[in-house]
Formats: structure tokens, C-alpha cells, sequence
């Protein structure tokens, strides 16, 4: 049987736009289909506006600390507008590059949304097309708990086109998309309230990680309201009333409301039944949630259809945009390069980047006592004032950690809070990968002075 093309894909995030590309440069002719955007989430409402927001709100923190270092710095203000315009307009330069490279490859981009007919047979807005391998990357999305007045909520999307800029806003959220913009939006001068339904955020991060960062967001004057959960949310004359119960029942007023209460897989309206692709189980927590699905792969990102493939955010396994276009990259070169291979999901490295930043890679201290007993773990920590801040009187803390094995002496994980620990983590992790003991790491000499040389001079 005869198709229009080898590959199809489905999505234009970094998923799909790792794998067509190399497939197209394997020989294989490539579609693709997108509705939105070319980018998907990492580049058009997440990864890049987000550290973009980021950079923006450490101003106001390099401002004061100058003084320290002998400036006059005058008074300053944001230009909200002006800082919006400027990120949306950057988010559309990197769409337009993404085009431009797909065009480079010989991908073809078909606009408009696409869904299965049959197991070989797409279509897009009335057009239909075939091909003998498709590739499912329509990515994930934010959902909000299905609560009484919820439609007053934004999420992650809605925020970096926030018309002004919020007096007040208040979140629900502990994962690392509100605890980011929590302190994203306290650091351009926002009061911001953070509702959390357990005692600490950033859950399934090592401890450490999750006490320093929560302690540091408090002191830099975040409300987090612990044990809490909202129950419902009304419009009121003030701006919006979040009525809570739990450990804290009062009431509070804010102008804008993020929910930041996780994402979903995009398998809605693909007619996977069509295609007969199974699902699996996938369950967000908390009040007002429903159970969601994701699609079922094995380790080759191969669905229950042979010919049909998934990567990224719609397979829930593990929601990165560097895993993803690993998983797209790996699909192509098992299908079309002729070099069979699984992408593995082990020591990966990522980061917080909240005020201060996280980073980490490896098993966390309780994940490695668990799997070797606590007796067979060796915990290696540090927590010093960065020298930076000597002379800026600040009394920030960076805190560096190592999981060691006690009977092999490898590194089994890594973890670090403080300026610059997605930079320092990212080196570190090769070392993890590779197998690196803490002798290894003993016998690295460490450039001075350096926050990073800590982590090979740690006893």
C-alpha cells in the first residue's frame, strides 16, 4: 500500500519538531500538523516566556544589592506593557525560527488540527492524508479543579498576557509551576498569596530543596497558607474572593487568581478510538479533579498500534521538554536511521527556577535510602552566604547536597538551591550519569573562588 508520507506527525512542540526533522534527515518525506503556534509549550507559554519573566523579576533584587557595591541606583519602575509586548514578540520570533528550520529540513507544515480517521488515515480541517508511521506529539495542558467559580481563574497560559499588571495575586498550587511564578510575580513587586494543601511544596523533590525554597519564599515575603484548599471563588467588588477551609478558613481578596494545580495529556479530540490507540490511567490530586488518561507506550514510545508512536507530555511519563525531544529523536533514529534505541528516563537533571533557584539530578535522599537503606546512604550537605554577599549585607543561603551509595561510593544524586544551580547542576549531572563515585568528585580540582566548587570539596 502506497502513502502520502512516511511519517506523520501530530504536534509542533519539541517533541514533534526533534522528530520530524530527524527523520526528514534520515530520507523519510515528513509532515506535520499544528493548530497553534510552532513551538508548543517550552517556547509559546512556558519554558522561554517563563525564564524570559524570570530574568525580569531579579531586577529589583540587583538594584539594592548595587548599593552594597558602592552604586547609586535611582528609583525605578516597570513598564508592565512594555515587558509583556516584549516577551510575546520574542515568542513569536522563535515560532517564526521554528518554520524556518522546519523548511531547512524538507518537513512540510500542514496548519490546522488533526485527528485519526482511521489507523493510517489524518485529517486536517477537511483535508485528508495517509501515512505508513505516525507520530502522536500534541503535548499536554493546564486543567483547573472543577470548583465553584472557577472560570475566574487563569493558568499558566493566560498569565504571560496579563493586560496589567496584578496588585495582588493569589495561587493554588505546589508544584513547581506556582511555586515559579509565585516568585516571578512577588519579585515585580507583586503581593502574592500562595495556597498549598499540605505543609511544604514541591512534592517529590528531596527535602532540603522543598524546606530552603519555601523558607526563602516566606522570607521574601510570600504568603503561603499551608493545609489549606479553596473551595470556591466569587467576584466580588474588591476583585475575587477565595473562600478556604482547612488549617486557614479565611477568606482572601485578590485582583488575579492562577491555578497552577497541574496538566493533563491533549487526548481529547485526536479520535484515538479511530485509530485504536489505548490509553492508560493518568490521576491529577485534589479536590474538584477527575481522573484524566494518557497514551500507553513501551519503551520505543510504540503504542498499541505498531505504526502509531507517542512522545512528550501526552504519554505522561516525564513532562521535560529536553525529554521529550530526547524521545523524539530516539523514535526517528529507531524507525527511520536504522539504529534501534531506548531514550532512558534515569538521572535525568532539572530545575526550579524560583527565587532562590533549585536544581537536581539523581535520587533524592529518601528515594536512595529507600532503595538502599538508610545505613547504606551517606548524605554529604552544605549550606554557606554566597560570597556575593558580602558586601550587599544580604543573608541569602546556598545549600549544596550529594546522595552517596556507602558501599559503592557512587553519587547517586545531587541537589543544590542558590544562584546559579541550574548551570552548576547541569555539569554535575554528567558526572552522576557517567557513574562518578565521591573520590572522583574529591579528586576534582575546584575553581576558586566558586559557589560550584563546593560540590568536590565537601567531607
Amino acid at each position: 500500500m502506497s502513502f502520502d508520507y512516511d511519517l506523520f506527525v501530530i504536534g509542533a512542540g519539541s517533541g514533534g519538531l526533534a522528530a520530524s526533522k530527524r527523520a526528514a534527515s534520515y530520507g523519510a518525506k515528513v509532515a506535520i500538523a499544528e493548530n497553534d503556534l510552532v513551538g508548543g509549550t517550552c517556547v509559546i507559554r512556558g519554558c522561554v516566556p517563563k525564564k524570559l519573566m524570570v530574568y525580569g523579576s531579579h531586577f529589583p533584587a540587583s538594584f539594592k544589592n548595587a548599593v552594597g557595591y558602592g552604586w547609586t541606583v535611582g528609583e525605578s519602575q516597570l513598564d508592565w506593557e512594555k515587558f509583556i509586548t516584549s516577551i510575546d514578540k520574542e515568542v513569536r520570533r522563535l515560532s517564526q525560527l521554528h518554520i524556518s528550520f522546519l523548511e531547512k529540513a524538507g518537513v512540510e507544515l500542514i496548519p490546522g488540527r488533526a485527528t485519526f480517521v482511521d489507523p493510517h488515515t489524518i485529517e486536517i480541517d477537511g483535508r485528508k492524508v495517509t501515512a505508513d508511521k505516525i507520530l502522536i506529539a500534541a503535548g499536554g495542558r493546564p486543567v483547573k479543579p472543577n470548583l465553584p467559580g472557577m472560570e475566574h481563574a487563569i493558568t499558566s497560559r493566560e498569565i504571560f498576557h496579563l493586560k496589567e499588571q496584578p496588585k495582588h495575586i493569589a495561587i493554588i498550587g505546589a508544584g513547581y509551576i506556582g511555586v515559579e511564578f509565585a516568585c516571578i510575580m512577588r519579585g515585580l513587586g507583586c503581593e502574592v498569596t500562595q495556597i498549598i494543601r499540605k505543609d511544604l511544596i514541591l512534592r517529590g523533590f528531596d527535602q532540603d530543596i522543598r524546606n530552603d525554597i519555601q523558607a526563602a519564599m516566606t522570607k521574601h515575603g510570600i504568603n503561603i497558607i499551608q493545609n489549606t484548599v479553596v473551595e470556591s471563588v466569587e467576584k466580588v467588588p474588591e476583585g475575587l474572593k477565595l473562600n478556604l477551609s482547612g488549617e486557614n478558613s479565611e477568606s482572601i481578596i485578590a485582583d488575579v487568581f492562577l491555578a497552577a494545580t497541574g496538566r493533563t495529556p491533549n487526548v481529547e479530540g485526536l479520535g484515538l478510538d479511530n485509530a485504536g490507540v489505548d490509553l492508560v490511567a493518568s490521576s491529577l490530586e485534589g479536590p474538584g479533579y477527575k481522573s484524566t488518561n494518557a497514551i500507553a507506550v513501551n519503551e520505543y514510545s510504540q503504542t498499541s498500534q505498531p505504526h502509531i508512536f507517542a512522545v512528550g507530555d501526552i504519554t505522561d511519563r516525564m513532562n521535560l521538554t529536553p525529554v521529550a525531544i530526547g524521545e523524539g529523536r530516539a523514535f526517528a533514529d529507531s524507525e527511520f536511521g536504522e539504529n534501534r534505541r531506548v531514550f532512558s528516563h534515569e538521572d535525568i537533571a532539572t530545575a526550579v527556577f524560583s527565587t532562590p533557584e533549585a536544581a537536581t539530578v539523581g535520587l533524592t535522599e529518601a528515594e536512595a535510602q529507600e532503595k538502599y537503606t538508610e545505613e547504606g546512604v551517606k548524605i554529604y550537605r552544605t549550606r554557606f552566604r554566597p560570597m556575593f554577599h558580602s558586601l550587599t549585607g544580604g543573608d541569602e543561603k546556598t545549600m549544596m547536597k550529594l546522595v552517596v551509595d556507602s558501599n559503592t561510593d557512587k553519587v547517586l544524586g545531587a541537589h543544590m538551591v542558590g544562584e546559579g544551580a541550574a548551570e552548576i547542576i547541569q555539569g554535575v549531572a554528567i558526572a552522576v550519569k557517567m557513574g562518578a563515585t565521591k573520590k572522583d568528585f574529591d579528586a576534582t580540582v575546584g575553581i576558586h573562588p566558586t559557589a560550584a566548587e563546593e560540590f568536590v570539596t565537601m567531607r
